[in-house]
Formats: C-alpha cells, structure tokens, sequence
C-alpha cells in the first residue's frame, strides 16, 4: 500500500532577517487528520513557522508543501482560505457582528447567503454558542471565551482541511481554557481536521497532540506522542517535565 502524502510538509526551511536564525533548515512533515503541537519558549519559532504555512511569512530558504503542492505556486488567497487560523482573542473583526465575522470566508468564496447563514448557525452550534442569542452581538459584547469560540467557528466555517491556531486560549482563565480544550479536541478529532497548534503549556500540548514538535532556537529537538515525550532523554523535554511533576 502507498503511504498517503503528508497534508504539509516543511523541507528543510529556514527564516533569516540578517545574521538572525529564528528557523534553522528545519524538517517537519504533518499527516492528514493529526493534531501536531509546536511546544517552545518564546522566541524558538514556533509562530514563525505556523505563519510559513500559509504563506504570512516567506522563508529564506527551504521548500514549504501544502497537499502536496510547493505553497508558493499556490494562489496566495486560494491558500489561506484553504487553511483555517485562530489567534488569541480570536482576531475578530469588532465593528463586524458575530454572523458577519463567522461568514467572512465564505462570503469571500462567493457563497449564496443562504447557504452562509446556515453554515455560520452549525458552526456556532458546534462551539456550544446558540446563533439566536450570539450571531447578532459584536465582539466587544461577548466573554473572552465565547470571542474565542467565535474564533475557531470562523476557521472552521468554509470547511477547511487544515486548521492553524496560534496559542487560541493562553490568554483565558484556567476553567475556561480547560473546557475549551476539551472543546476543540473533540471538534477535531469528530470533523477529522488536520491541526497545528501553537503553546509553550506542556499540559495543553499533552492534552491536544497526536505528536508534540518541541523546538528549540529555530529547530524541532524532539517529536513523538505525548507518551513518547513523557519518556524522552532531552534536556528541554526534562525541563518542561519538571514543571509539571
């Protein structure tokens, strides 16, 4: 049996401003429907290289391949609509109300509104927000929470295969944050949607991965399962290990 292609594929990617590494020819390849975390301290890389998949950031070096396909050659507009991403806060835009920012993308896609409407009620729906009491609010009138389930509603809402989230709930209450990752793994695994997840909390990274990247100053020192991380004789790894035990 040929093995399927990996959805996205780093080959040897590097990222310089001058003399300054932040990615350093780095190698990473991500299956169809795993949940890859990057775990780093700030400043190893990790939003960097999330940006590098759809094309945010350029690298200085290396191959960037996205179902198979070198990103660059891909319309950069066909490419990020193709890859769903979360930001801390969620990244709505304020002046847009919730039904508005959920079917941005689809709308850009040309979508009929009907179909729009119906697509942003099941996406709401499925991060446990009820379209008849949120769709018509702004930004500024919901929880940090509830922006942030708006947010991962919005990269879900054209159905895309990949989904990129850039430390969605670090800046949440600990309650609120357990019960969104708690949330989203389900989502994930239910939809069967490939993700690349951004942290430095080993507890989250253990609680969503299928396979943790650790990086370190621009490269992945260690990846394996959650389990495999638990086991691993690398000093960042032990690090990270001790905060925890």
């Amino acid at each position: 049996m040929t093995q399927a292609l990996p959805i996205i594929q780093l080959d040897r990617i590097s990222y310089r401003i001058g003399e300054l590494r932040i990615i350093d020819e780095l190698s990473l390849e991500v299956a169809r429907g795993e949940t890859i975390v990057l775990l780093g301290e700030s400043g190893c890389g990790k939003t960097t290289l999330l940006k590098m998949m759809n094309r945010l950031i350029e690298p200085t070096g290396g191959e960037v391949l996205v179902e198979g396909r070198p990103a660059r050659v891909w319309d950069v507009i066909e490419l990020r609509r193709h890859i769903g991403y979360v930001l801390q806060e969620g990244g709505l835009f304020p002046h847009l109300t919730i039904r508005e920012n959920v079917g941005l993308v689809p709308g850009l896609l040309k979508w009929e509104k009907e179909k729009i409407n119906a697509r942003v009620d099941e996406v709401l729906q499925l991060v446990s927000l009820d379209p008849s009491k949120f769709a018509a609010r702004h930004p500024h009138e919901l929880s940090g929470g509830q922006r942030q389930r708006v947010g991962v509603a919005r990269a879900l809402a054209a159905d895309p295969a990949i989904i990129l989230l850039d430390e969605p709930f670090g800046a949440l209450d600990v309650l609120t944050r357990t019960k969104l990752q708690k949330e989203f793994a389900s989502i994930v695994r239910e939809m069967g949607k490939t993700a690349v997840f951004v942290t430095h909390d080993l507890h989250e990274a253990s609680l969503l991965a299928s396979r943790i990247a650790l990086m370190e100053k621009g490269r992945v020192v260690f990846i394996g399962t959650p389990d495999e991380f638990a086991a691993s004789d690398v000093p960042l790894a032990k690090a990270y290990l001790e905060t925890v035990a």
